[in-house]
């Protein structure tokens, strides 16, 4: 339990009734949750609006509500009678970070927090930096869009930056279990609803921005989502950030933190030279050497510049921790992140790979890279969600028509519609170009098809569910793992 006063000590906040003298049971900001005792944080949300239940706290036997300044309306009759304390403050979500942090006693102090920023490559290199720094004898916590890891348990993610409470519960756990370091991804929304407020990042990484989450419910702007970025800046004690960004310097906009840079760039103080692409039967990799700061020569297993920017970025972070260069070698050799440019062997003759890309922007980038590799054909296997937009089907399809050789057209999680109608507004998007396709609407029946059709020098993509393991039919999800998938359908083809 801990007072009222105390947990709001940080926010400035204005009494509406009440004695800020109460004891806490509980800090609470899902209505589902109330529970006698506890305080009530009213969020309001596109949908849901906290505020709505206040009576029903009140009814529940809460001891306090924190509200928005200018919420509209009186208070229900039932809170002014039940003695429930009730306290305004500006912003009920900034509010709700800084009393998480309280109730839990500050574990950020305990930890060294690095946060990663950016369009694209969040993941990866989270994954990177906590291989590195493991390898090196820490105990490193991460939180991201596929999971948190915590000691030995993951939990599954349901947002790449989880609400602020969840935050510091699982800082709070992470001290618990002896962790050192916590390497997290830090998204635009997360920033802009104050998820991370409350505690100071010891290092802040920017890896790159594109024009992407604008739209309803997400930003009104690229302008908005630049500045919705560069908050991490203000909240940071180092920015680590990716020079060869073109949008890099507005980003920095107004920080407060020490800066380094990391790029291809000459005046980056950690800069990537000499890269090579490196091609196998069933291995496509990298290899670069990293100068300025530190001198290493790297390989990694994954292929690509974006891999390169990835690992370069993982090096700039863990050379603040004392690495040395044969743990970061060793360590970026083995850094595997589930669903992103995740190969899987299945012949000596072509190479078979898993990964995320879900919308135009992120497929494209990935066939460009795949294609530099020069394969005998480069395969792409996907499907697009239902119930979601039909522009993205026909620009995903546009894509993989324009860059693939042979495209196969599946099912993805086609929700409440037809999986066969999803298929229908990808081929719009293939008949704009002249690329070569297949339909096969059931996803094994199609990894059967690419598998038993490959041929020496293939690349094959399996893309769009990377990490997810289930397809969503009608409103229901349903078991199904790629990767064993792709064992099922190895074992019957042997047989």
């Amino acid at each position: 339990m801990e007072k009222l006063e105390k947990l709001l000590e940080r926010l400035d906040y204005a009494v509406v009734q009440g004695d800020m003298e109460k004891e806490i049971t509980a800090l609470v900001y899902d209505s589902r949750k109330l529970t006698e005792g506890c305080l009530f944080v009213c969020i309001k949300g596109t949908a849901v609006d906290g505020h709505t239940f206040l009576k029903d706290a009140a009814e529940q036997g809460a001891a306090a509500a924190l509200i928005l300044e200018d919420r509209e309306g009186e208070l229900p009759p039932e809170v002014e009678k039940s003695g429930m304390t009730v306290v305004k403050t500006a912003d009920t979500r900034y509010g709700l970070a800084l009393a998480s942090a309280a109730w839990f006693h500050d574990p950020a102090q305990k930890l060294k927090v690095i946060g990663v920023t950016g369009t694209k490559g969040k993941t990866t290199t989270t994954y990177m930096v906590k291989s590195i720094l493991e390898h090196a004898g820490y105990k490193v916590g991460l939180i991201g869009t596929i999971e948190a890891i915590i000691g030995d348990t993951s939990i599954p993610a349901n947002n790449t930056t989880p609400e602020s409470y969840v935050i510091q519960e699982y800082f709070h756990r992470m001290a618990e279990e002896g962790c050192q370091c916590v390497v997290m991804e830090v998204s635009s929304q997360g920033l802009m609803m104050h998820r991370t407020a409350g505690f100071t990042f010891e290092i802040g990484i920017f890896t790159n921005i594109e024009p992407d989450h604008i739209g309803p419910n997400e930003h009104a702007s690229f302008e908005e989502y630049l500045a919705c970025k560069g908050k991490l800046f203000r909240q940071c004690r180092l920015g680590v950030v990716n020079i060869d960004d073109p949008h890099w310097e507005q980003v920095l906009e107004g920080h407060t933190c020490a800066l380094e840079t990391f790029g291809f760039s000459e005046k980056a103080d950690l800069r990537a030279a000499d890269a090579r692409l490196v091609k196998r039967p069933g291995y496509l990799g990298v290899s670069y050497t990293a100068k300025g700061a530190e001198e290493i020569d790297v390989e990694i297993d994954m292929p690509g510049k974006f891999s390169i920017y990835n690992s370069l970025t993982a090096i700039a972070v863990c050379r603040h921790f004392q690495v040395g260069a044969q743990d970061v070698r060793q360590a970026l050799k083995e850094a595997k992140v589930k669903g992103r440019i995740e190969m899987v062997k299945v012949s000596d003759e072509f190479t078979l790979m898993i990964d995320y890309a879900h919308n135009a922007m992120s497929l494209e980038s990935l066939l460009t890279t795949l294609r530099e590799y020069e394969p005998t054909r480069l395969v792409c296997l996907f499907g697009c969600g239902g119930n979601r937009s039909k522009l993205r089907r026909y620009e995903m399809g546009e894509v993989s028509g324009r860059l693939a050789d042979l495209t196969v057209i599946t099912s993805d999680n086609p929700r409440f519609e037809e999986p066969q109608a999803i298929i229908d507004d990808i081929k719009t998007g293939i008949s704009k170009t002249d690329g070569r396709y297949v339909e096969i609407a059931d996803r094994k029946e199609a990894i059967r098809y690419v598998i038993a059709h490959g041929q020496p020098g293939d690349v094959i993509v399996l893309a769009g569910k990377g990490h997810e393991d289930y397809q969503e039919i009608k409103g229901k999800k349903y078991p199904m793992d790629e990767r064993t998938l792709i064992r099922e359908v190895l074992e019957e083809l042997r047989a």
